[in-house]
């Protein structure tokens, strides 16, 4: 693959991040934001400190702020994905590009946010020790990392036992194969649970299961947007029949 075409490849990537960041940017202020107003009015009914000042409102941070760290996390994911697709594309298999970009947001929702999630869950703000967020934070990044190390590896195995086993069963022992080292890595690495006793179970579920909507509306929309824009780049488009049948016309005419 050319430059010309892994740069055109990028920019649909970004553009195709950006639309999906839209669509989950309207997902995470419908169904995230009732959340974590709830959970900051959690807070605020069990702090000892109630004449702090805000240094940024909290209109501003669920508006705005919103806005700008969805819509910069859709357009980075977005090329990221699309330099992972130009590796991707012809490797994994032999699908199309609509095919390929589909694959590949699945693959990344799972490995990127679904197993660390599942390891450490998101939580509302009102929940942690402040104390510990750089702990938490290196942790949730090292199961990510894990997690895409993984899959990789599981795509490797697959491609490598396909010729002795057969595609389906190649795929099916690859992903036996990833299931079981992630939860290893599960065992083995440290729980965290920081949740108050007199939270609401009702509203923590509430507020993962929107964190989860809003990564599910980025991934699917992005990798049918992506889909779509790379196929219409790679894929040339027929000619129409009136320029198909032009040519013999002006042959017969000018004899």
């Amino acid at each position: 693959m050319n430059s010309t075409t892994v740069r055109s490849l990028l920019v649909r990537g970004m553009l195709a991040g950006l639309g999906a960041g839209l669509l989950a940017l309207v997902v995470a202020y419908l169904m995230g934001e009732p959340h974590v107003d709830a959970a900051i009015a959690f807070e605020e009914a069990h702090s000892h400190d109630h004449g702090e000042v805000e240094l940024v409102s909290r209109a501003l941070q669920s508006t705005a702020g919103l806005a700008t760290g969805v819509l910069v996390y859709g357009v980075s994911l977005g090329g990221l994905a699309a330099l992972g697709y130009c590796f991707a594309l012809g490797r994994i298999g032999r699908f199309g590009p609509r095919a390929t970009a589909a694959l590949l947001s699945g693959a990344a929702l799972v490995a990127v946010y679904l197993v660390p999630f599942l390891k450490y869950p998101a939580n509302p703000p009102s929940i942690g020790d402040p104390a510990t967020i750089g702990e938490r934070t290196t942790l949730y990044f090292l199961m990510m990392l894990l997690s895409v190390l993984l899959a990789v590896a599981a795509v490797i195995v697959g491609k490598r036992l396909a010729p002795r086993l057969g595609n389906w069963n190649a795929t099916a022992a690859a992903i036996v194969a990833f299931g079981a080292a992630v939860g290893l890595a599960y065992v083995f690495l440290p729980a965290i649970n920081e949740v108050p006793e007199d939270f609401s179970a009702t509203l923590l579920w509430q507020f993962r299961l929107s964190a989860l909507a809003i990564q599910l509306t980025l991934w699917a929309s992005f990798g049918l947007l992506f889909g779509y824009l790379a196929e219409r780049l790679l894929v040339p488009r027929p000619a129409p029949a009136a320029e198909r049948s032009g040519a013999p016309e002006a042959v017969t005419g000018a004899v």
